[in-house]
């Protein structure tokens, strides 16, 4: 099986913790140049240094961008894209605070579908040129096991996530021809600042932090939360040769939870 993406050049998003750090590592450890966009550059200059660089000419970089900032973030990415191809695009975002649909803020949606839907189209759409050049591209999506189940409490995150997925499956069709394939990671419940936060607002309500983890576990058949190295695995296989012609999916990686079949 063909993992190696020796000579590639990946940008990860979210890069300075949880899920897209990790997957900085995968990307790394497989050969890839990475560049890591976050809010942090403390973080970033720290974790470019910590990364694996074994393959000939392969250097790991950063770019400070807020990926609420639209505009900003498309100059920053473009400009990258212009100096150095963008092969493999891992599109990675907090999600948004938890709360109930019903009582939620129309500025919670503005907010959300800013940083993640418009995000991710003017990252994509600085990156796409190189992909065509090299007719190879990956774009992977860390976005939720909400767009197969709903998950309670999470109103606004719900929403967005499904809008997300729906961006993912119009583009997947649009540019498989030009060899770049545009999948989905779901991540279940996994150990990330994303699960202490959600698990925090539960226990305001009067719950221990035990028995809210018990609660959460209870739904996983795996009986254990994930690890961020676990989901990076799966992006880095859906970022290497051998998933050329896995297109337009959306995988969950979640113990088991989801019950759906699709």
């Amino acid at each position: 099986m063909d993992l190696r993406l020796t000579g590639r050049h990946a940008l990860v998003c979210g890069a300075s913790q949880g899920i897209g750090r990790a997957a900085a590592f995968e990307l790394a450890a497989l050969g890839a140049s990475v560049t890591l966009l976050a809010r942090s550059r403390d973080a970033l200059v720290a974790l470019a240094g910590e990364l694996p660089a074994t393959q000939p000419g392969q250097v790991h970089d950063h770019i400070v961008a807020d990926m609420s900032q639209t505009d900003a973030l498309e100059q920053a990415v473009a400009g990258l894209a212009r100096l150095n191809a963008v092969h493999i695009l891992v599109n990675n975002s907090g999600g948004p605070p938890p709360g109930a649909l019903a009582g939620a803020d129309p500025a919670a949606f503005e907010a959300a579908f800013r940083q993640h839907i418009l995000a991710a189209q003017v990252i994509t759409r600085s990156c796409l040129p190189g992909m065509r050049q090299a007719r190879f591209g990956r774009v992977v999506n860390v976005i939720s096991t909400s767009v197969k189940e709903p998950i309670p409490n999470l109103g606004v995150s719900n929403t967005v996530r499904a809008a997300m997925a729906g961006w993912a499956k119009t583009l997947a069709t649009e540019v498989a021809h030009d060899g770049i394939t545009v999948n989905n990671v779901l991540p279940g419940y996994t150990r990330t600042p994303r699960l202490d936060a959600l698990v925090d607002a539960s226990c305001k309500a009067g719950r221990s932090r035990d028995e809210v983890e018990r609660g959460l576990l209870a739904s996983v058949p795996a009986a254990r939360f994930g690890e961020p190295a676990e989901v990076a695995a799966v992006i880095a296989f859906l970022s290497s040769p051998a998933a050329g012609y896995v297109n337009g999916v959306s995988l969950a990686v979640d113990g088991g939870r989801t019950r759906s079949l699709n």
